[in-house]
């Protein structure tokens, strides 16, 4: 006859605990690993994230003051066109000068 040995219940126990632990170890690394993973994403996310601004930025402020410097420098200076646009930019800084003067000290218009 032969003898078929089974295992104990302490075996059984061990077995699943070692199963357990082994699981356990296995989700420290994954956390650990992933952990890793976000610190290094991180600094890259946020370089490219600065780069588009600036890129956005750059590309506007550039296709803005580009045609406007062409047409300004296009523009005779000594004529009635420009000469208007002189005064007119003259007499809008002195309009924003009250304005914000006006607001910022009340009593000082008043009086």
């Amino acid at each position: 006859m032969s003898e078929t040995t089974s295992p104990t219940s302490d075996e059984m126990l061990n077995a699943v605990a070692d199963k357990m632990q082994a699981a356990v170890d296995s989700a420290k690394q994954g956390i650990t690993t992933a952990k890793d993973a976000a610190t290094a994403a991180l600094p890259q996310a946020s370089h490219f994230l600065a780069r588009f601004v600036y890129t956005t930025c750059y590309t506007i402020s550039y296709g803005v003051v580009f045609p406007t410097a062409l047409v300004a420098m296009s523009v005779p200076k000594n004529n009635a066109f420009v000469q208007g646009l002189v005064d007119g930019a003259d007499a809008a800084k002195q309009k924003v000068d009250e304005l914000l003067g006006s607001s910022g000290s009340s009593t000082e218009s008043a009086h």
